[in-house]
């Protein structure tokens, strides 16, 4: 996807900023758009208030500095004392650091018609005049020659912050504006109280697939990119129903994926009870050049691979394999997917992953098998959502982000469901619950869709026979 500033990092902006509000940040210019060209700056971000200007390089660090100043081209120095230099990935690294501004707010930036964005004086000089594209990136002629003068850097210097060059691939400005909470939620109906807990619980706890078609338990399966949340969706799910926090499936931070075999999971009814009607079905996370492929996807949906297949790259699955089951039934099918997808990154998902989650929908959609996104790590979007979680649905960053993953995926936002899984809590909580519980139904919802479906094609072949018969 295109180079631009993340969920995770606007909120961390946001905090930056500070006040008690989260910020709306508008892209007013950016150079692989609209040219590197200083008049080109000034004519779209002159006079339009607080902005913040932003460095990808190509060593995929990310830096920049905040004014709540104007831009202009009177060629002179501005005071601002909110004004500050940041950095918030070093060598691909998320590594957040935010240097303020030492001198009172004296010389926080420098305007003129021939310059870019200059902080200092200069602190950080983006470029002069017009830069035209090298290949890949901008090779900018600004410079740092007096990096700490204007601003606090705390040990920091132009290696540990701009690799010791001004290479980009991409420079933004946005407009920032502090953003409040909706006055109505996008999602509306839900009180967030005990009763309501225990309601969808009971609801899911007593769920069953539809009569008529002999089937015990529905299958959902989980796909995602590595470290996205699947396997921990089961484990926010089954701690809600353990009654502590349990940690059943295998989670945690690594380069490729922890998920190594396919898993078929259950959730019981408290402490060793009786399986609940449907299994979360885990699978390897979708990486670049890993993980599972097309064949995978359709052996998968269409219920051939047994529990615990351990996925291996050099033997690919095929009907040889010990366990393959030949002849599934509609009891061994995939009867909903859900995408799980991390909130925080979905701006940057690698076109090669968006390709192959498009090439496993194709199939889904040629079995008539829903599909939803479970979208995840939503605290980091969202100071007020990191703070209760009940907020959620008055917060414009998430209704922007679902509004996106639509989008992107091509379902319709009702389909997109924000959740918190349990990630670092030691005990549970009742609105984190709540939100996975309601994903949760909302998906038992889809699989009785699609097996009302199947019904429907039943009964029809049933009376094509009847007819053939009289």
């Amino acid at each position: 996807m295109a180079i631009e500033l993340t969920p995770t990092h606007k909120n961390q902006l946001s905090k930056w900023i500070g006040s008690s509000k989260t910020h709306k940040f508008t892209l007013l210019y950016k150079i692989s758009r609209d040219g590197c060209n200083a008049q080109t700056f000034h004519s779209y971000c002159d006079n339009k208030g607080p902005t913040i200007t932003v460095f990808y390089n190509t060593n995929n660090s990310v830096y920049g500095g905040y004014t709540a100043v104007s831009w202009n081209s009177n060629g002179a120095y501005y005071t601002d004392a909110n004004a500050f230099l940041f950095k918030l990935k070093f060598d691909g690294a998320e590594q957040p650091m935010k240097f303020p501004n030492k001198t009172n707010g004296t010389s926080a930036i420098y305007g003129a018609s021939g310059y870019g964005p200059t902080f200092g004086g200069h602190d950080l000089n983006s470029f002069t005049k017009s830069i035209n594209k090298s290949g890949t990136h901008f090779p900018l002629n600004g410079n740092t020659n007096r990096l700490g003068a204007t601003y606090d850097f705390q040990g920091q210097n132009y290696n540990s912050v701009m690799n010791g060059h001004l290479q980009v691939l991409d420079l933004e400005v946005y407009h920032v504006e502090e953003q409040q909470l909706l006055q109505k939620p996008w999602i509306q109906n839900v009180d967030w109280s005990s009763q309501l807990e225990e309601e969808i619980k009971d609801k899911v706890a007593t769920y069953k697939p539809l009569p008529g078609l002999d089937l015990q338990q529905a299958r959902i399966l989980l796909v995602g990119q590595v470290g996205a949340g699947k396997s921990s969706f089961f484990n926010t799910i089954n701690s809600i129903f353990r009654g502590h926090i349990s940690g059943q499936a295998n989670t945690g931070s690594a380069e490729h994926s922890l998920t190594t075999a396919y898993r078929m999971y259950q959730v019981r009814d408290g402490y060793a009870g009786k399986p609940f009607n449907f299994r979360l079905c885990d699978t390897r996370g979708l990486e670049e050049d890993q993980g599972i492929d097309d064949h995978d996807v359709d052996y998968l949906l269409d219920g051939h691979v047994p529990d615990r297949y351990k996925f291996n790259p050099s033997v690919p699955l095929s009907p040889d394999v010990i366990g393959f089951l030949k002849h599934p039934t509609l009891s061994d099918k995939i009867h909903c997917v859900a995408f799980v997808l991390d909130v925080s990154t979905v701006d940057v998902i690698p076109e090669k992953v968006l390709e192959r989650i498009k090439a496993m929908q194709v199939r889904m959609n040629q079995r008539g098998v829903p599909q939803v996104v479970l979208l995840t790590k939503i605290d980091r979007i969202c100071e007020e959502i990191s703070d209760d979680v009940s907020k959620v649905f008055f917060s414009p960053a998430m209704k922007e982000s679902v509004d996106k993953v639509a989008m992107v995926m091509g379902l319709p936002r009702s389909n997109i469901l924000p959740i918190k899984n349990y990630e670092c809590e030691v005990e549970l909580d009742q609105n984190t619950n709540i939100l996975s519980l309601l994903s949760l139904r909302r998906i038992l919802h889809f699989v009785d869709d699609f097996l009302y479906n199947k019904l429907d094609e039943i009964e029809v072949d049933q009376l094509k026979k009847v007819k053939i018969g009289d």
